[in-house]
């Protein structure tokens, strides 16, 4: 375990090769079978809402019912989630052939939001617990296969993959400060 300015972070982290591979995986991330959707935290709400209107276009008449019916955030305090549609796809969920795909990225990439997606899923597979602070570690799936082989053929780290998400939770001097804590510990 590495320990950067109070974050703990797995060494796993720093070891692991990934790069998503959509095409392999089909945005399996945004559809996991489950009670919740992707981990948000209280003060991304209102960013969402915000974002909403931008995404609103890019999603099915399924998940605009459903948003209207059940909302799109679920929970309390810090177990805040975003709803799923029958407890599988996030209500956030487009589809571009048979890839799920996120509408609140969407609209940020077409210009059209400044909200990218809640952290948990820019981060994805990398998850933050609790440990008396915050604690980074790498989530394995299964369903992430394709990712550790592309990553593995391709020499792109879990790091790499995740840079922007990274930076965007902790800063450039954080993400710089890890990538030294790993190369001085090889």
């Amino acid at each position: 375990m590495f320990i950067i300015d109070s974050v703990l972070v797995d060494e796993e982290i720093g070891r692991a090769n990934f790069a998503c591979d959509l095409d392999a995986c089909k945005g399996a991330c945004c559809t996991f079978e489950g009670d919740f959707g992707a981990p948000v935290l209280e003060e991304e709400v209102e960013l969402i809402k915000e974002s909403f209107g931008a995404a609103w276009e890019y999603l099915s008449e399924k998940s605009r019912k459903y948003i209207e019916e059940f909302g799109f955030v679920e929970g309390e305090g810090d177990e805040l989630a975003t709803v799923c549609i029958d407890h599988k796809d996030c209500v956030f969920v487009y589809y571009d052939g048979d890839k799920a795909l996120c509408a609140l990225e969407k609209a940020y990439f077409d210009g059209k939001s400044k909200f990218r997606k809640p952290i948990s899923c820019h981060l994805f597979p990398i998850r933050v617990g609790q440990f008396g602070g915050p604690m980074l570690y790498y989530e394995k799936i299964a369903e992430c296969k394709p990712a550790l082989h592309r990553g593995s053929k391709e020499n792109i780290s879990l790091l790499e993959c995740v840079k922007d998400a990274l930076i965007r939770k902790y800063g450039e001097d954080w993400y710089n400060a890890l990538i030294e804590t790993i190369e001085d510990s090889k």
